[in-house]
């Protein structure tokens, strides 16, 4: 299911319509299990096929874009997959916190740029992710530390049922994004709904002492 929601993601950021062979490069996936997906999101009408418009002679391919959200069956479409995600891994998992953060650690880790970049440089691209994916984020920093303000959830409904998972997933996100940018920081943890459409991380210096996954959401009131 987070593979639609990666698919998904690379649509929305792209700055124009992309095949399925493309979204096969960027996700790392075969391209027969990158139509199947496209098929699946289709038929929640959360992408829509296309023909490349190109000037050279021949067969112009077949290419994918995003729908407007506006227009999109969210509640059925992208919503419902990761409810069902987050249900499944909360009743067959032994530790769904766990499993969660791992879920969100490789979505993380395939959405941002493997390149090195400064920390200042990183920061920003994963500021800029998570705006692409609907948080509408806002950033300060204290020193070495930031906080990263998550204004809005698309996940929202889905987290107040199984917030464990979701908001695990969400710090797993931003520590994969990190880790794969090389940054010597980590999301040190992730404080979920501190107000109705509230969220706020904490992105500390990688510490050799800190274990991964010690830092679980404070539960919301």
């Amino acid at each position: 299911m987070w593979t639609r929601v990666a698919i998904l993601s690379q649509l929305r950021q792209a700055p124009q319509p992309l095949s399925s062979s493309e979204l096969a490069q960027r996700t790392g996936l075969h391209v027969n299990t990158v139509r199947f997906h496209l098929q699946i999101l289709a038929q929640a009408g959360l992408v829509e096929p296309g023909l490349e418009h190109r000037p050279q002679r021949g067969r112009p391919r077949r290419v994918w874009s995003a729908t407007d959200e506006e227009g999109a069956d969210l509640e059925g479409g992208y919503q419902m997959l990761a409810e069902v995600l987050a249900e499944y891994l909360a009743r067959a998992s032994d530790q769904p916190w766990e499993a969660g953060e791992r879920l969100g650690e490789s979505w993380g880790s395939r959405l941002a740029r493997s390149e090195r970049r400064s920390r200042q440089e990183g920061v920003e691209q994963v500021v800029a992710m998570m705006a692409a994916l609907g948080f509408s984020p806002t950033l300060a920093r204290d020193g070495e530390r930031f906080r990263l303000e998550l204004h809005s959830c698309p996940f929202l409904e889905v987290a107040k049922r199984n917030q464990e998972v979701v908001c695990a997933a969400h710090l797993g996100l931003l520590r994969g994004a990190l880790a794969e940018m090389g940054l010597p920081l980590t999301a040190t943890r992730l404080d979920p709904l501190v107000e109705p459409s509230l969220c706020v991380a904490q992105l500390s210096p990688v510490s050799p002492r800190r274990r991964r996954g010690a830092a679980r959401p404070r539960s919301a009131a």
